[in-house]
């Protein structure tokens, strides 16, 4: 069975969509070139990574990342997992700002793992894509996106283009100058035109969409 590796030439792609998109090219040569995500050197455990991609949801970067210490220091670990998160009850969670609706994710997710539901980082190396998607949105809290994000930013998998995101949306029709954006079907179709790199196409439309010349602080995330 193939085995896919983590993460993929970031020069090999950043030559590949510069012939491929004249207008993507562009801004590219403009921003300079992305460095590979650090996650993609750096082992984890997926459990771990969707538990805290839910704790992350709807929140600003700052104030989850204070949830995520307040739930660490609750259950005595830096890991969230189902045996550490059995360590604190649902008033417990309440108490370090986890929604009512973010707990009832987090217990499925501990029950998932239990049942072996959620492949782990070995099984995920022989997955494709699309079959991991299909493993881990059942998931409560858990969509498409979120699983997106764990598949570029962990698993640097080199063909992701999430569709349904603003950010790409909006660095698409800036790339395009185009008067609105494209729906996500649209995107897609644009988006045949990336492949087989498509996530780091998506790397650069993000920093399209949000390029001005004032720089901007960064924003902490679930998968850095």
């Amino acid at each position: 069975m193939p085995r896919f590796r983590r993460g993929f030439d970031v020069d090999e792609a950043h030559d590949w969509l510069s012939r491929r998109d004249r207008r993507l090219g562009t801004w590219m040569k403009r921003l300079g070139p992305i460095e590979p995500p650090p996650g993609w050197a750096r082992s984890f455990d997926p459990v771990d990574a969707l538990a805290r991609a839910i704790l992350f949801q709807q929140l600003s970067g700052k104030a989850a990342s204070t949830i995520v210490r307040r739930v660490e220091t609750a259950i005595g670990s830096t890991r969230l997992h189902a045996d550490t998160l059995s360590r604190i009850d649902d008033a417990g969670l309440r108490t370090c700002g986890v929604s009512g609706n973010k707990a009832l994710a987090l217990r499925d997710l501990a029950r998932r793992e239990a049942a072996g539901e959620v492949p782990d980082l070995r099984r995920m190396s022989v997955m494709e894509h699309d079959a991991i998607v299909e493993a881990l949105v059942p998931i409560r809290g858990i969509g498409r996106w979120t699983v997106e994000m764990m598949l570029m930013f962990r698993l640097g998998r080199p063909d992701i283009l999430p569709i349904d995101d603003l950010g790409i949306r909006k660095g698409a029709q800036r790339v395009d100058k185009a008067e609105v954006m494209l729906t996500p079907k649209e995107l897609a179709l644009r988006g045949e035109k990336w492949g087989p790199f498509r996530t780091y196409a998506s790397l650069y439309l993000w920093r399209i969409a949000d390029f001005s010349e004032v720089p901007k602080t960064a924003t902490n995330r679930s998968q850095d």
